[in-house]
């Protein structure tokens, strides 16, 4: 059974300038493929199979992302049904220079495990066993998703 810390994944992306929209700040679909494909990362992880996007849950901007700061995007899996994965992400803005962090973002997705041929099939139940896990797990079940 996978836990919720053996799902945890922080990636961190630079925000150049072709990753910003008008305003100087990073463009929002930009900011969704990364929550995607992290969040992808994660629900395969747990799974153990090939994970698609099913569902966009909840997408929160917060505060922008400005060019020169680094995306920093968290992605764990929190729940688990029959076939589906449930993920829960919050991206934040780094400061490249002093490590300083500030939440911008809250989400959550949710993909299904298929097999070859695209078919659903089904994922292990998730195991919480550690402190760490739990709080995470219940951050995600607090949260407004």
């Amino acid at each position: 059974m996978p836990t919720v810390r053996e799902t945890h994944i922080e990636n961190r992306f630079p925000v150049q300038p072709n990753h910003a929209n008008s305003y100087g700040t990073l463009h929002g679909g930009t900011l969704m493929k990364w929550l995607d494909e992290v969040a992808g990362m994660a629900a395969m992880r747990f799974a153990g199979e090939t994970c698609v996007t099913a569902q966009v849950n909840s997408l929160a901007f917060e505060r922008p992302i400005q060019i020169g700061d680094t995306a920093l995007v968290e992605a764990y899996v929190y729940d688990a049904g029959k076939t589906s994965v449930h993920v829960a992400l919050q991206a934040r803005r780094e400061n490249p220079l002093t490590g300083e962090t500030e939440k911008t973002t809250e989400s959550s997705f949710t993909f299904v495990a298929i097999d070859e041929d695209g078919s659903p099939v089904p994922v292990p139940d998730l195991s919480v066993e550690t402190d760490e896990g739990e709080r995470l797990r219940q951050r995600a079940l607090e949260a407004d998703y």
